[in-house]
């Protein structure tokens, strides 16, 4: 705009409201106290405003746009991949940008529209929505039981050379309850550290020792016979019992179809009971 515009503008609505809105000098423009209080009540309205314009515009209108979706490597090759096809079937207009990364990305520096976080409840500005529970296992190959012989209690597992996620709180202990019983820690220790969660289920599976894997990435094994829960009537984790994979989305009054679309269909075709 052309600053005697702005400044007749401004005027204006000075006149308006019967009070000043900045402060004006040679030299510098600072807001005055006044017009502070003006703009917080202001800005929620051009929000809604805003959504309003939005919501009339794309009524009935079919979701479009390039979609940009983040989570770890892991889920996203597990569970995220498999379903794209499916996805742009039924969405052929969304063009979609996945970035599988195990770094914890700026959603707003990098422009994320969805992230898909693996913890426990998360924290900050974001909005978030729990898309399914990501309880842990203990598994180990037939091979390996076979070898080693099996382990009768969580408590045996200091004993086993263990495969280990490279992250601090899954390295020297994991986390055992049974029941409404006291939760425990079993000390570990290992050989062997990966940083990749896929890359631990295959070491798993080639009977190099006992992993505390998130259940998403090995039911299917365990179903299928190629990996054993060792310890089926406990819980286990590295950090709390209460975890999840959460869609994060920014925190924001309107929320494009394209970004609605695609979190409906992840709770449609992932956020089901865990095995």
């Amino acid at each position: 705009m052309d600053p005697s515009s702005v400044s007749r503008s401004v005027a204006s609505t000075e006149a308006a409201l019967g009070l000043r809105i900045f402060r004006r000098s040679t030299r510098s423009l600072t807001i005055t106290e006044e017009g502070e209080t003006y703009l917080s009540r202001v800005v929620p309205l051009l929000d809604e405003f805003e959504h309003a314009r939005e919501v009339a515009r794309q009524s009935g209108a079919t979701p479009a746009g390039t979609l940009r979706v983040t989570a770890s490597v892991a889920f996203a090759h597990e569970c995220v991949v498999p379903l794209l096809g499916e996805f742009r079937r039924r969405y052929p207009e969304v063009s979609v940008e996945l970035l599988p990364t195990d770094a914890m990305m700026d959603i707003t520096a990098n422009a994320i529209d969805l992230a898909i976080r693996l913890a426990p409840a998360p924290k900050g500005d974001l909005i978030s929505t729990r898309l399914i529970d990501t309880p842990y296992v203990v598994c180990a190959s037939p091979e390996y039981l076979a070898t080693h012989g099996p382990l009768e209690d969580p408590r045996d597992l200091s004993e086993r050379d263990c495969l280990r996620f490279a992250l601090p709180e899954f390295r020297t202990r994991w986390r055992f309850r049974r029941g409404e019983g006291e939760p425990f820690d079993v000390p570990v220790s290992g050989r062997l550290v990966i940083a990749n969660a896929l890359s631990l289920r295959r070491a798993v599976l080639d009977g190099l020792g006992p992993v505390l894997l998130a259940n998403w990435l090995v039911a299917r094994q365990i179903e299928s016979g190629a990996l054993v829960n060792l310890f089926p009537d406990y819980e286990s984790t590295a950090t709390e019992f209460d975890t999840a994979a959460w869609l994060l989305y920014p925190s924001r009054s309107y929320l494009p179809r394209k970004v609605r679309v695609m979190i409906d269909f992840l709770r449609q075709r992932i956020g089901r009971p865990a095995i």
